[in-house]
């Protein structure tokens, strides 16, 4: 399974959706990078996806989007085949 790496914040709603999406998938294991804990991360966030706003997903080398882009993959029959593919 692919690695799973999510910006997020502590009350964000969407994080907590867009978590139990993957791990009702099967993920067991994400790497959370809380941005409000550590403003720095936000930074690097938005330079790498150009956005400010949480979940900001990745499914290893992939950024995936927020929870509306996770679920919309997931609609289209594209979220486990990301998450199964070679790493």
């Amino acid at each position: 399974m692919q690695p799973v790496k999510m910006y997020t914040t502590a009350v964000c709603p969407y994080c907590v959706q867009a978590k139990r999406i993957l791990k009702s998938k099967g993920v067991d294991d994400i790497q959370e990078i809380r941005v409000d804990s550590h403003p720095e991360e936000r930074m690097k966030m938005m330079e790498i996806t150009g956005r400010r706003t949480v979940p900001q997903i990745f499914i290893g080398d992939t950024h995936v989007g927020g929870c509306d882009d996770l679920m919309a993959l997931d609609s289209r029959g594209g979220l486990l085949p990301l998450l199964g593919a070679a790493a």
